[in-house]
C-alpha cells in the first residue's frame, strides 16, 4: 500500500515536471526554426534555423545592450530591495517604538495597492527630478519593497531569538554591526528567497521602463522583445530566440540559489 502510494505520488510529480517544462521546451524548439515553419504548425524536434534566427535578430535589435540594461538595472534592485527590506524587517520585528504597528500595517496595506494606479504621479516627479529616460527611476524605489518587508520579518519572528540579539549587545556590538553581521547571516534563507524574486520581477518588468525610458540604446529586454513584435514585423523564430536568451539569466540565478529558496519557502513548516 505505501509503495502504491509513493508510485502515486512520483507518477504526480513526474506529470507536474512535464507540464512545467513543455512550454519552455517548446520555446527553445521554437527558437531553431523558421518563421516559414512555425507558420505551418507545431514542432517537438529542433531544426536547424537557429543561426539564421540569432543573425536577424541581431539586425533588428541590440540584444547585447538590452542584457547589459536589464542585468545593472535588475541587480541593482535586487541588493537595494533585499538589504533595505531586511534592514527594515529586522526594526519592525526586534525594536519596540510608538506607532510600531501602524507602519507595519501600512507598508503590508501598500501591497495590496497596484502600482499602476500611481504610474502619473510616478512619471510627473520623474520629469520634475529630470529622471527620465534614466536608469534611476527603475532601481532606487525598490528600497521600498513591502513584499521583501512582510516575508523578511515573518522569518525573523520565528527563527531569529532575541536572546541572540541581546547577547551580541552585552558583548559591545553596535547596532548596524548586530544587524550586517549576524542578523543578515541568520535570515540568509529568507533573503536569498526574496532576492531571486524581485530579480525576476525585475527582470520581466515592462511596464514601468515602458514609461520611463525611451532612447532604444537604455532598453531592457522586455521593451527590445516588444519591438520585435511590431505590427510590420512577421519574425517569428527571431522572436522566440529572443525569448529563449531573455530567460537564461533567470534560470542561472535560480539554479544557484534554488536551495536557499527552498529554505526559505520551508520556514515555519517543521519546528523542534
Amino acid at each position: 500500500m505505501k509503495s502504491s502510494n509513493k508510485s502515486i505520488i512520483y507518477l504526480f510529480l513526474i506529470l507536474l515536471l512535464a507540464l512545467c517544462v513543455f512550454p519552455f521546451y517548446i520555446m527553445i524548439i521554437n527558437a531553431t526554426h523558421s518563421t516559414d515553419e512555425l507558420m505551418v504548425g507545431l514542432y517537438l524536434l529542433p531544426g536547424t534555423e537557429l543561426a539564421g534566427n540569432y543573425h536577424n535578430l541581431s539586425q533588428m535589435i541590440n540584444i547585447w545592450q538590452g542584457f547589459i540594461n536589464s542585468t545593472v538595472i535588475s541587480v541593482g534592485a535586487t541588493l537595494l530591495s533585499t538589504y533595505f527590506g531586511a534592514l527594515t524587517a529586522f526594526g519592525l520585528s526586534k525594536y519596540d517604538f510608538p506607532g510600531k504597528k501602524i507602519v507595519y500595517v501600512v507598508i503590508t496595506a501598500s501591497m495590496m495597492i497596484p502600482a499602476q494606479l500611481g504610474i502619473i504621479g510616478f512619471f510627473k516627479l520623474c520629469k520634475f527630478l529630470g529622471l527620465l529616460d534614466t536608469f534611476i527611476p527603475l532601481i532606487i524605489p525598490s528600497i521600498a519593497n513591502a513584499g521583501t518587508v512582510f516575508f523578511v520579518h515573518q522569518y525573523m519572528e520565528q527563527t531569529i531569538s532575541d536572546s541572540v540579539i541581546e547577547s551580541a549587545r552585552v558583548e559591545g556590538c553596535g547596532e548596524f554591526r548586530l544587524f550586517n553581521t549576524i542578523i543578515l547571516p541568520l535570515s540568509k534563507p529568507a533573503i536569498a528567497t526574496m532576492a531571486i524574486f524581485n530579480f525576476v520581477a525585475s527582470w520581466n518588468n515592462f511596464f514601468t521602463p515602458m514609461i520611463i525610458l525611451f532612447g532604444k540604446n537604455k532598453f531592457t529586454i522586455p521593451l527590445l522583445i516588444m519591438n520585435l513584435r511590431g505590427a510590420f514585423n512577421r519574425d517569428y523564430g527571431a522572436t522566440y530566440c529572443a525569448i529563449a536568451m531573455s530567460i537564461v539569466p533567470i534560470i542561472v540565478i535560480y539554479c544557484l540559489i534554488s536551495r536557499h529558496i527552498t529554505e526559505g519557502l520551508m520556514t515555519g513548516a517543521v519546528k523542534g
